[in-house]
């Protein structure tokens, strides 16, 4: 069972959008998935229109007068989600536990007795960094910390790192931390300054998925729900359902060799079969007074990064991909604007009204 923590001090960061939506997607892989709200402001709770008497303080506290086990607060969201709820009562539990010995091992005292049959725990944190952060930090072996694309959240990572290596250092627990990109604008070219900065700060330390801004998340938490359920073929869908993927790869059982590594294998399988059906495609684009080119499309999830940047030479922007056989949709993004091949006929209008250019790779 992997326990995993999401926190950030600095609140509107998307700590409880991803919450939720990782947990959603974590689901739809058909990993069982509980979802801990350890946040007093209740928000995942809310955003999951869960109603309860019952909450996590009721667990964590030894003077409620609904004292419960975690079992008996658990509710279905849906297949294979669960949710933890909390309240605003849970606010009072960091002055109740002042002044117990061992008041950083709540959580961890519960979760170890717990009997639940989950693949992955996920905990909502408060956007603080007082003693229920500690306690989720102590309670897991993972933290995701989402990061804005922003110079004012990569001020506050210190504190939280500080935090961290505190927990490690007096309580003799490690906790590996990467950080993921959250809310990222393609429009701007700040957007893409600052996630350079942020590659560079935390290199390995980092998440390979960028979720980008998309108004469905905003929209289905209020609506009281997921992104899946509300639109999965949204962006905001897309990219946590890449979220859960990485994730799962970096699964590891002691029976049997780590995903990722069965991945690698069966990957290299499949390009050995695959190998006389996959083609080099160059793309071309001309534009000799752009700053900068993205080739996107549904061959790399729709992805506007580094690894999407096309070259330029004399005003035309080049990129050179393998494509299997197959029909594929693709666009240019030129200094942040979306736009279709010119130089393609072939063309159909996507879910935002506009066009679409297509490919089609043949065998042989």
């Amino acid at each position: 069972m992997r326990i995993i923590s999401i926190t950030n001090q600095k609140g509107g960061c998307g700590k409880t959008t991803t919450a939720i939506n990782l947990a959603a997607s974590l689901a739809a892989n058909d990993r069982r998935v509980l979802l801990i709200d350890l946040d007093p402001q209740a928000h995942a709770t809310f955003g999951l229109n869960i109603q309860t008497e019952t909450s996590i303080y009721d667990v964590l506290s030894k003077i409620s007068r609904k004292k419960a086990f975690l079992e008996d607060i658990i509710q279905r969201v849906g297949n294979n989600f669960d949710i933890a709820p909390s309240s605003i009562i849970l606010s009072t539990l960091e002055q109740e536990l002042a002044g117990e010995i061992g008041r950083e091992s709540r959580l961890w005292d519960t979760l170890h007795a717990f009997k639940g049959d989950y693949d992955y725990i996920l905990i909502d944190c408060p956007p603080n960094l007082g003693i229920l952060t500690i306690n989720a930090l102590r309670a897991a072996h993972e933290v995701i910390i989402p990061v804005e694309a922003s110079r004012f959240a990569l001020e506050g990572l210190k504190q939280l790192s500080d935090i961290i290596n505190l927990v490690k250092d007096r309580l003799n627990h490690k906790v590996d931390y990467k950080v993921l990109a959250i809310n990222f604008d393609s429009r701007l070219r700040h957007s893409f300054k600052m996630l350079d900065k942020i590659k560079s700060t935390f290199k390995n330390d980092m998440f390979t998925t960028i979720i980008h801004i998309n108004v469905k998340l905003k929209e289905a938490q209020n609506e009281g729900t997921h992104i899946l359920n509300y639109d999965k073929y949204s962006r905001g869908a897309k990219d946590y359902f890449s979220l859960s993927r990485e994730i799962i790869t970096l699964e590891k059982t002691p029976q049997r060799p780590t995903v990722e590594v069965a991945l690698k294998a069966k990957m290299k399988e499949i390009l050995k079969e695959k190998l006389p059906k996959i083609k080099e495609i160059v793309f071309s684009f001309t534009a000799p007074d752009a700053k900068e080119v993205y080739l996107t499309g549904d061959f790399n999830d729709w992805k506007v990064d580094t690894k999407s940047r096309m070259d330029t030479h004399n005003g035309t922007w080049t990129k050179r991909i393998v494509l299997l056989s197959g029909r594929y949709h693709y666009r240019f993004v030129v200094d942040g604007k979306w736009v279709d091949d010119p130089n393609n006929p072939a063309k159909e209008v996507n879910p935002y009204g506009e066009m679409n250019s297509l490919i089609d790779i043949k065998e042989g």
